[in-house]
């Protein structure tokens, strides 16, 4: 798997991503690794900006302790 550069729009990144697709996947397959492509993307840009919470922290949100 390579890993983008941030120069990397949008269009080429997912020219790459296809391209690591079987020949046989399906549209299914494609809307699949698009989605997961972006949940991660935007799990790391709230990394990046802080935006993340603790175990223990998400833990007396939900009221589970």
């Amino acid at each position: 798997m390579r890993v983008t550069q941030p120069t990397d729009n949008a269009k080429q990144q997912a020219r790459q991503l296809l391209e690591q697709l079987p020949d046989d996947a399906t549209w299914d397959d494609v809307v699949y690794e698009f989605a997961v492509r972006r949940s991660i993307e935007r799990g790391l840009a709230d990394v990046a900006e802080g935006r993340i919470l603790s175990s223990e922290q998400l833990r007396a949100a939900l009221a589970l302790d």
